[in-house]
C-alpha cells in the first residue's frame, strides 16, 4: 500500500471514530446553516480537524482543500477532504454517510478513500492499482442496457434554478430503468457504483470534495466518468455521469436532450 494511502485510511478511521461517538448526543450538537438546505455541525468541524492533523503529522508541507475550512497551503500535493458527506442524513439518524479523502498530485487524483464508519466499510484506490472494499477487489457492473438497472442520483437542492431541468432528466432515466435511488451522500453513492451495488449515477452541481475520491474509485473499478458534455471537466462544472462504458453513455444520452445550455458546458 502506498504510504499516502495508508495515512488517508488512518485519517478516515480516526474521523469515523469521532463521528460514531457523537451519535450518542446528536440532539446536543451545534448546527449551522451554510446555505439553502446546507448544514454543518461541530462534528463536521472536529472530524475535519482530526483528518488534517493526521495528514500534517506525516506530510506537514502538503496542501489541504477541505469542505469546512477551505484551502490551506500551497503544494503540488493537495488532500481533498469531506469530513462528513451526508450531514443531513447523520442529523436524522439515516444511516448513509461517509468520510471522503482524495489525494491530488499535480492536478490528478492519485489516491482515494471513502469510509462508511457505521458499516466499517473502507473503499480505497490508488491510480493503476485497482479499487478495493476492505480486502475485496471492486468492479463496476456488467450491465449492457438501462433496462433492469438500479441507478443512483442526487437532487440539486442547493441549486433550485435547476430543479425543473433535473426532474426532466429524472423522468427520462426513470422510465428506462428498474429503479432509482437518492440516498443523500454523493461520495458514498459513487463508492457504490465502484462496488457494483448500483449501475450508474448522475448529479448536478457537486463540489470537488463530493466527487474527487469517488471518481478514482470508479475509474479503478473499470468504470467511466464524464461531465454532461461527455468530457472530463467535472471538477469545474460539478456535473457528473458515471457507470460502466455502456451505462454511462446511455444515461448521458437520456439526460442530454433535457439539459439547458448552461449545464451542457
Amino acid at each position: 500500500m502506498h504510504p499516502m494511502l495508508n495515512i488517508a485510511i488512518r485519517a478516515a478511521r480516526n474521523a469515523g471514530s469521532l463521528i460514531i461517538r457523537s451519535l450518542q448526543h446528536v440532539e446536543h450538537l451545534e448546527i449551522t446553516t451554510k446555505g439553502r438546505n446546507d448544514f454543518v455541525t461541530d462534528v463536521d468541524r472536529v472530524a475535519e480537524q482530526e483528518i488534517i492533523n493526521t495528514i500534517h503529522k506525516a506530510y506537514p508541507e502538503h496542501a489541504i482543500l477541505a469542505e469546512e475550512s477551505g484551502p490551506q497551503g500551497d503544494n503540488e500535493t493537495v488532500w481533498i477532504i469531506d469530513p462528513l458527506d451526508g450531514t443531513t442524513n447523520f442529523l436524522h439518524g439515516f444511516p448513509h454517510y461517509c468520510i471522503s479523502i482524495a489525494i491530488m498530485i499535480r492536478g490528478k487524483i492519485e489516491h482515494a478513500v471513502i469510509y462508511d464508519p457505521l458499516r466499517e466499510e473502507l473503499f480505497s484506490a490508488s491510480r493503476g492499482a485497482g479499487a478495493q472494499l476492505n480486502d475485496r477487489r471492486l468492479r463496476v457492473t456488467k450491465a449492457k442496457e438501462l433496462k433492469n438497472t438500479l441507478i443512483a442520483t442526487g437532487f440539486p437542492f442547493k441549486y433550485p434554478q435547476h430543479t425543473e431541468t433535473y426532474l426532466a432528466t429524472f423522468n427520462s432515466v426513470f422510465s428506462q430503468v428498474a429503479d432509482v435511488r437518492r440516498a443523500g451522500s454523493a461520495a458514498l453513492d459513487l463508492a457504490y457504483v465502484a462496488a457494483g451495488r448500483v449501475d450508474g449515477y448522475w448529479e448536478i452541481g457537486l463540489e470537488k470534495w463530493d466527487l474527487a475520491a469517488g471518481v478514482l474509485l470508479i475509474e479503478e473499478a473499470g468504470g467511466v466518468v464524464s461531465d454532461f458534455a461527455g468530457g472530463d471537466d467535472y471538477f469545474k462544472s460539478g456535473n457528473l455521469v458515471v457507470g460502466n462504458l455502456r451505462i454511462q453513455q446511455q444515461i448521458l444520452n437520456r439526460i442530454t436532450p433535457h439539459l439547458t445550455d448552461e449545464l451542457k458546458k
